[in-house]
């Protein structure tokens, strides 16, 4: 079991460095210069020079790229001299293990930069103030979809060729093929306009919101139901077809018929032998839903105007701050391999037969 988690982790390492260098190539090969980027048209040379000493522009690829890692690193190394652009001037928060010399060894959390158009905010806050939202939002829908999905799964299965199960197919295929940003537009429009007296839900909105006098924040939980349904639909519509596939293939296995010969109900063969069996591949794909959710709720925040790092990344990519941009790219890569790790754990869990090897 250790050296199937230490493989893992090791995978996990690769596929990491592996996104941080494509990350930094596509920051780095853009065309443009990143300092005029963050001046704007309020520039002079002077302090064009001044921003590419500050941030290393000016320095070769292969050593801006080191300073990339660097800037990552848990590890990492930092200089005492000023004019060192990996002077310590209060940019990393961590340990110093060792000194020598000028050069300080410190054990402290990746450093994201900081941003080009928000005066100078480090990314790390950027992004802490807005994925809360996010996970938030990514987590009430893909419950939403794993509650409602693994129910209407069971039906379709239970009660196979029926009108039930054709109607649930209909209604799953049609919730696949239909755009998470198509169908936020659509329940904006009906249930937040539209039908607006009826619901009480509103085309747009965030978790918190200023009060009417514009002094003081106050929770709208409400305007968490259409991001999250809408964010959810397509997650349910595969967890739905999944779990009615996989079911109906568990129950048509050898000790399933022995459970039913020991005078077993349907309920308790069900829920205590084909349900923990048949959730495997629903597992598998809610994990790969929720990474990806982070990612694809870009339009969804977007539209709905919910402050979270979809909305975020959207905002950024309009006003070309690109170091928001990598840094939110960077923490949801980091996500979706840590999720897929613990799923290949939750896996082992679930299913003994998993090979170790």
């Amino acid at each position: 079991m250790i050296g199937y988690l230490l493989r893992k982790l090791g995978y996990a390492v690769l596929t990491l460095y592996g996104v941080v260098t494509v990350v930094f190539l596509l920051f780095y090969l853009l065309p443009g210069d990143p300092a005029q980027m963050m001046m704007g048209q309020n520039e002079s040379e002077e302090q064009l020079e001044n921003l590419r000493n500050k941030y290393g522009f000016n320095q070769p690829l292969l050593t801006q790229y080191g300073y990339f890692l660097n800037d990552l690193s848990p590890l990492s190394f930092h200089s005492m001299q000023p004019e060192d652009f990996t002077y310590d001037d209060g940019k990393y928060t961590g340990i110093d293990v060792v000194t020598v010399s000028s050069i300080t060894l410190m054990f402290k959390w990746p450093y994201l930069r900081e941003s080009f158009q928000k005066n100078g905010k480090r990314v790390s806050a950027v992004i802490g103030e807005t994925l809360p939202n996010t996970l938030l939002l990514a987590s009430s829908a893909i419950l939403v979809a794993l509650f409602l999905g693994v129910l209407l799964g069971v039906f379709s299965a239970l009660y196979r060729d029926s009108w039930i199960d054709r109607l649930i197919q209909v209604v799953s295929t049609l919730g696949m093929s239909v755009p998470s940003f198509f169908s936020a537009i659509i329940f904006a429009f009906v249930f937040g306009y539209v039908l607006h007296e009826v619901t009480g839900l509103s085309m747009s909105g965030s978790l918190y919101e200023l009060d009417d006098y514009g002094e003081n924040l106050e929770l709208k939980c409400r305007n968490l139901i259409l991001p999250a349904v809408v964010l959810g639909i397509r997650p349910l519509a595969v967890v739905t077809q999944l779990m009615r596939n996989s079911l109906l293939e568990v129950l048509c296995q050898e000790y399933i018929t022995t459970a039913y010969a020991k005078g077993l109900t349907r309920y308790q063969v069900i829920m205590k032998h084909a349900l923990k069996n048949a959730l495997n591949p629903v597992i598998t794909a809610v994990s790969g839903w929720f990474a990806s959710m982070l990612a694809g709720a870009v339009f969804v925040e977007y539209i709905f105007n919910w402050n979270g790092i979809g909305k975020e990344i959207v905002e950024a990519l309009n006003t070309l701050d690109l170091p928001i941009v990598t840094g939110a790219v960077l923490v949801i890569a980091t996500m979706f391999i840590l999720i897929n790790l613990l799923v290949d754990l939750i896996y082992v869990w679930l299913d003994p037969r998993v090979n170790l090897q």
